[in-house]
């Protein structure tokens, strides 16, 4: 063998060296990238930084961010976890007040076998029973009691009021007076100045609202008008001018 021929087969040996070589490198890098993005599909919820609950006390009013917090916590970092973990986990944050006592109950009745769940769900639900308590007309009725106009337009101003009203437990006179308490003191003085009593909350819509397109086309005439007299009253003083120098 000549050689030229020797240096021939080595450098062929050496480009399929080199092209083997680049195979490899691309193999192992798709390879990788796969591995990262099976690993980060399957443990997102894992690394994912998650609020956990605030100690729940029993106060009605904290009850339904509890259960929002801790379905939330358990749906992102313990769906893997037995019911029983999970319900634990739970109680672990029912501490003080008026929840003791329920939780040692709890506590007992799941150690004794008496009360099973076949979710944590389930076993929220339950806590929700418990402590809401007339949660959701207690937080209505003041909401309601805390409303005021301010610079909303009317029609905004009663959309608002119907939807705190409704489950408030407020009706017939006492909704009323928290309708008058909360307009702005011009419309309501109109409103109580007027020759008809008005007996119901409805009347009072009614009325409020007709007071308030009343008005702005009132000032939009104004405006209108305004404008005309200031237009028509510049015309001559420049006539006068001209007249006389």
């Amino acid at each position: 063998m000549s050689q030229i021929n020797l240096y021939e087969i080595i450098r062929q040996q050496q480009e399929q060296l080199a092209a083997m070589q680049v195979q490899i490198q691309a193999l192992l890098a798709a390879e990788g990238e796969g591995g990262a993005g099976g690993t980060g599909g399957t443990t997102t919820g894992m690394h994912m930084e998650v609020a956990k609950p605030a100690i729940f006390n029993g106060e009605a009013e904290k009850v339904g961010r509890f259960i929002s917090a801790c379905k939330l916590y358990i749906r992102m970092k313990l769906r893997g976890e037995s019911v029983e973990g999970q319900v634990q986990w739970i109680l672990s944050y029912v501490q003080g007040g008026s929840a003791d006592v329920w939780k040692e109950n709890m506590m007992e009745e799941l150690e004794s076998g008496e009360m099973e769940y076949e979710t944590a769900e389930e076993f929220l639900m339950t806590l929700k029973k418990e402590f809401s308590g007339g949660e959701e007309k207690s937080v209505k009725a003041a909401e309601l009691r805390k409303m005021e106009q301010g610079g909303r337009t009317i029609e905004e101003f009663i959309q608002e009021f119907k939807r705190a009203a409704r489950g408030s437990g407020y009706e017939g006179r006492p909704l009323i007076e928290e309708f008058k308490r909360g307009i702005n003191g011009g419309i309501r003085r109109k409103l109580m100045e007027a020759e008809n009593p008005l007996t119901s909350i409805e009347q009072w819509y009614k009325r409020a609202m007709a007071l308030d397109r009343n008005w702005k086309e009132s000032k939009r005439e104004e405006e209108r008008l305004r404008g005309k007299k200031e237009a028509t009253g510049s015309a001559p003083k420049q006539e006068q001018r001209q007249s006389f120098p």
